[in-house]
């Protein structure tokens, strides 16, 4: 990295980076390191002021895989696509229920009410998974209104006991995903936005086609299918960072309704850390972000009929 003197700042060998992500604004690239990072697979994202993914570069031979494309196509017709849209949304209600509880745990001598009202919400969650089971149809289409009905109402669930978590700490009203000004939900927006970078780049490394989702119908500019995947990692990497950073009661501060720039790289580095930290998986401790690709891969394979189920990623506590 250097200063506009030429004066270099700050040096850092390749082999240790996975991924470049520019935060900020009039920051400008060489087409010589771009080149550079693509040859050795490192991808370079782009995210606004808000957090959202606007653009993305890596390497076009990763990911030249037509025959995933075609299975993954050819899955909306039948019941592979209906069965990874039921596994991705019990992962997610599993994850709600288990961060509940994971925060919970912290109230259980301090606040038996708020404890128990908590543990309620946890223990409908795991009522709304069984739900899912009892869907049944030829394809994706048959059974979406279902499946995205017992998803809303786990939300509804999961953020009214995420108020209850809170409530001493900051006002949050509710989720909102846009024109958010409240403090939790501008770190969420925040956070979902860098997760939404790693999940797509681990799309395309899959060979998978980001803009063909199953769950989330299809959409110009849209990415269904990385909106899908990103389901089953909210709660372990964002939501629980969140929760923490308000818990603690850390520096939240906003201008014109919007995170600061000293909000913005604290809370950044946060979710970078947890995307490094480890998880067990599959029997081993994986970084998050070599599970987020793991899981790609695994959608392919399940799409392209090589394995023949798809088991949505579950943290543990």
């Amino acid at each position: 990295m250097k200063r506009p003197d030429g004066k270099v700042l700050y040096q850092f060998p390749m082999f240790r980076l996975s991924e470049v992500i520019v935060n900020s604004r009039g920051v400008g690239l060489s087409s010589d390191l771009i080149e550079a990072l693509c040859q050795r697979g490192i991808r370079i994202s782009f995210l606004s002021g808000g957090g959202k993914p606007y653009a993305m570069i890596t390497s076009p031979m990763l990911n030249a895989v037509v025959a995933t494309r075609r299975a993954q196509l050819e899955a909306m017709s039948d019941g592979r696509g209906l069965e990874l849209s039921r596994a991705i949304v019990r992962g997610k209600i599993k994850n709600q229920a288990t961060l509940l509880r994971y925060f919970g745990k912290y109230l259980k001598t301090a606040d038996t009410v708020r404890y128990e009202q908590i543990t309620a919400a946890a223990a409908e969650l795991h009522r709304q998974l069984q739900l899912t089971m009892r869907l049944t149809g030829r394809c994706i289409d048959d059974v979406r209104h279902q499946l995205m009905g017992i998803e809303g109402v786990g939300g509804r669930i999961y953020w009214d006991a995420v108020q209850v978590i809170v409530q001493d700490r900051v006002e949050f009203l509710g989720r909102a995903s846009r024109g958010a000004q409240d403090e939790v939900n501008s770190l969420l927006n925040y956070g979902y936005g860098i997760l939404y970078a790693q999940v797509w780049g681990a799309v395309l490394n899959a060979g998978l086609e980001p803009f063909a989702g199953f769950l989330h119908v299809d959409r110009p500019g849209k990415p269904s299918l990385v909106l899908d995947l990103v389901e089953e990692f909210r709660q372990p990497v964002v939501d629980r960072v969140v929760l923490a950073h308000v818990n603690l009661g850390e520096a939240i501060t906003l201008e014109n309704g919007m995170l600061d720039g000293a909000t913005k790289k604290l809370f950044a580095e946060k979710i970078l850390a947890r995307l490094n930290s480890p998880e067990p998986y599959k029997g081993k401790g994986y970084q998050i972000r070599s599970i987020i690709q793991q899981q790609a891969r695994r959608a392919a394979s399940f799409l392209r009929g090589d394995a023949d189920v798809y088991k949505a990623f579950s943290f543990k506590w």
